[in-house]
């Protein structure tokens, strides 16, 4: 189930937390630059972030602590970690994207190890 998405933004979907469905606003990075670019020289984000492809995410030259979601090719969630700023995530072999947001987020959305997203694309960024 192979999953191509534009750079641009849209809605994450989060089901089966303690708060029903839960909608984020999401950007969606899914080209080698804006990968590359991440959350980095940003004070805060404004929903979360979609790496696609990406298995791993490392936090050098960023502002502020961040919440990190692996998901399988599949869009279920398989770790969460809190990472602060200077910090290499760990590679997690199942991962095929991941999803950042502000430390402390993931859990208030109810995303957690076993829940399944969805992305709902609106357009693409120019």
């Amino acid at each position: 189930m192979a999953r191509r998405w534009r750079d641009g933004w849209g809605t994450l979907v989060v089901e089966g937390g303690e708060r029903g469905v839960v909608r984020v606003p999401l950007e969606i990075a899914a080209s080698y630059r804006a990968r590359t670019r991440g959350l980095l020289g940003r004070d805060s984000v404004h929903g979360a972030l979609l790496l696609s492809p990406a298995g791993s995410v490392h936090t050098f030259r960023m502002r502020m602590p961040i919440d990190v979601a692996y998901l399988d090719r599949r869009l279920r969630v398989i770790a969460v970690r809190t990472m602060r700023p200077g910090r290499l995530g760990a590679p997690r072999l199942r991962a095929r994207h991941v999803l950042e947001a502000e430390a402390g987020a993931m859990a208030g959305w109810g995303l957690r190890v076993g829940v399944r997203v969805a992305v709902e694309p609106h357009g693409a960024r120019h």
